[in-house]
């Protein structure tokens, strides 16, 4: 469990240790530190969870970060930082994962994506771009490895009230500074432009990735899970 150490991350490996599982909590400063941006820390991890447990049967790729920034604002750092770390990091994760777990006959991987992959923002144009890669990625390994009992898929949150986005400097602060408004007032915003009227909880993203690890979920891969209140609508 990569981004374990807050927000949605911690919510899930909570939610998965009360289900009876093992976890390897991986962030900077957790269980484990470890930058999963690094080129080795894929099979560190996988290697490290294997001594720990004994087996790899769930992946969940959480690592992630955001800024709102606009595009014109984002640098080549900016656009690397991001691809590095939503699309570079899960793929050798699952590509040092899904093997062992295809030894096994049954796994299963979950990407934390999210709505802006599905409907990008100007204003966090590094990321959604990433994202959407994210998406299309976890629907590649899916397809590759749904025959040997890997099931792969991601989850799309939408605004979740975390860390990222209330604490001091984070994105509802940042929203506020551009537009001239108070915090409230940006978290306000947010809010109202969600159909169910607030933001997602850390325990309500997390159950869905749970579900989506779990042996009800027997018949779901390469799926793409909303969890975002409806902020993102289909088009007909």
């Amino acid at each position: 469990m990569t981004g374990a150490s807050r927000g949605i991350g911690a919510a899930t490996a909570r939610m998965l240790e009360a289900e009876g599982a093992n976890v390897l909590r991986v962030s900077r400063g957790g269980d484990f530190a470890c930058d999963v941006t690094e080129p080795d820390a894929a099979e560190r991890i996988v290697a490290e969870c294997v001594e720990r447990f004994g087996r790899i049967d769930v992946l969940v790729n959480n690592a992630g970060t955001s800024s709102a920034r606009s595009l014109e604002e984002l640098t080549d750092a900016d656009w690397d930082g991001q691809w590095q770390l939503n699309v570079m990091a899960p793929m050798r994760l699952m590509n040092a994962a899904a093997p062992r777990m295809a030894e096994a006959g049954e796994g299963r991987i979950v990407n934390v994506a999210s709505s802006s992959g599905k409907r990008p923002s100007p204003r966090n144009a590094a990321y959604s771009v990433t994202k959407a890669a994210e998406l299309s990625l976890s629907r590649v390994f899916a397809d590759r490895w749904a025959g040997t009992g890997v099931l792969v898929n991601a989850v799309a949150p939408g605004p979740v009230a975390t860390p990222l986005w209330l604490e001091e400097d984070g994105l509802a602060e940042q929203s506020a500074a551009k537009a001239g408004i108070s915090r409230e007032e940006a978290l306000e915003q947010a809010a109202a432009k969600i159909p169910i009227g607030r933001m997602g909880e850390e325990d309500e993203i997390a159950a869905v990735i749970v579900f989506l690890c779990s042996a009800r979920a027997s018949n779901v891969t390469g799926a793409a899970w909303a969890a975002d209140g409806g902020a993102v609508q289909l088009m007909f």
